[in-house]
């Protein structure tokens, strides 16, 4: 240990408190009250870009799109093995994640393996 120049003064450490118990457990919610997909899914059933958007933002939504593919009402992401996972808002990504985190489903596990696992089980959410 060294000592500090200006005699026994030490560093205050700065401590946030968080509402949310885990970051695993964390998903944003919608600002505007629609889920994130919402956009994309207007643009694949009715071929409309949202009103404000600008060419840079149209351009995106296209690419975006690409990926994803609309049936009966749900919205599937298109996987590389031609696979289809279901996109879910906020509420049941949230309820996704307490099930299969500490419930039924298995053991308590690290944030990779348990998006592993919620990918494997056909779960999609783009803050994923």
């Amino acid at each position: 240990m060294i000592q500090h120049p200006n005699k026994n003064y030490i560093d205050p450490i700065p401590v946030r408190i968080h509402n949310q118990p885990a970051y695993c457990a964390h998903v944003e919610e919608e600002a505007d009250g629609k889920p994130w997909f919402h956009d994309i899914k207007k643009y694949l059933s009715k071929g409309e870009y949202p009103e404000h958007a600008n060419h840079i933002q149209k351009c995106m939504l296209l690419r975006l799109s690409n990926h994803f593919f609309h049936s009966k009402g749900n919205l599937y992401r298109r996987t590389l093995n031609l696979g289809l996972l279901r996109c879910v808002n906020t509420k049941e990504a949230s309820k996704l994640l307490e099930d299969v985190h500490a419930g039924t489903c298995g053991p308590h596990m690290n944030d990779f393996v348990l998006a592993k696992k919620i990918l494997r089980a056909g779960y999609f959410w783009m803050t994923m």
